[in-house]
């Protein structure tokens, strides 16, 4: 039982160390004075929800995105330039 519980929580942080890794956007630009923040051109729902936002440069940006972890996984938090 305990080494069940072992392999479970080692498969849970290489999965959460991947989506981490894979969160860190290639493309995007920097925002100037935060390590972790991007550019990204996102379209909104009706009531102005970010959806779809895609890593983008600072010329095609709509919004201001960082990754954040959350207690179901990672998310994005994306704020109107």
């Amino acid at each position: 039982m305990n080494t069940r519980i072992a392999s479970l929580a080692v498969a849970g942080a290489l999965a959460v160390s991947g989506m981490v890794a894979a969160a860190a956007p290639a493309s995007a630009d920097p925002v100037p004075g935060s390590a972790n923040q991007f550019y990204a051109y996102c379209s909104v729902d009706l009531l102005g929800v970010p959806l779809g936002c895609t890593e983008t440069d600072v010329a095609h940006a709509s919004h201001i995105c960082q990754y954040v972890v959350t207690g179901v996984g990672l998310g994005l938090d994306c704020i109107l330039r």
